[in-house]
């Protein structure tokens, strides 16, 4: 009997032996700690943290009354902005990435700067309004602040 491996069938059956033994690719067990840096007063910020910790990440977050510097100092492109920058195991998230495109990072580790979903689109994780879902995009971007398409939701 022949078995064809492809790289998804590697990958799932890699996150099915570690989830099934207990072990987290999120940090709740000693791994990636998910590094927050929000406004004090931005309530969105508040339900992505949520959002992540609800889907096994353990998280540290640090407000701050201007993000220009964290964004900079990580090579966040203009045009990738949204309300809050993280950063996991040396990658940056900017907005309401969604915890299952965080995982998908750190199963594949691409060689890219970060993962982002520009503005706040509604329905993205924290930004939850009804059933309503905004169609939009989570980014890859690379350290020169090239973007390309890493996943779509609310697309039919």
């Amino acid at each position: 009997m022949k078995i064809a491996l492809t790289r998804s069938g590697i990958l799932a059956a890699v996150l099915t032996f570690v989830l099934a033994a207990g072990g987290s690719l999120s940090g709740q067990r000693g791994g990636a700690v998910v590094e927050v840096y929000k406004t004090p007063t931005c309530g969105c910020c508040h339900l992505w943290v949520k959002h992540l910790e609800q889907n096994g990440f353990t998280t540290r977050v640090t407000d701050m009354d201007d993000l220009g510097s964290i964004k900079k100092k990580h090579g966040v492109p203009a045009r990738a902005t949204s309300c809050h920058t993280a950063i996991v195991n040396g990658y940056v998230l900017e907005g309401h990435v969604p915890a299952a495109d965080v995982k998908k990072l750190l199963i594949e580790r691409p060689a890219i700067a970060g993962l982002a979903v520009p503005g706040m689109p509604v329905g993205s994780p924290g930004m939850e309004v009804g059933s309503t879902v905004q169609p939009y995009n989570v980014l890859s971007f690379a350290k020169n602040g090239d973007t390309k398409i890493f996943s779509s939701y609310g697309r039919r």
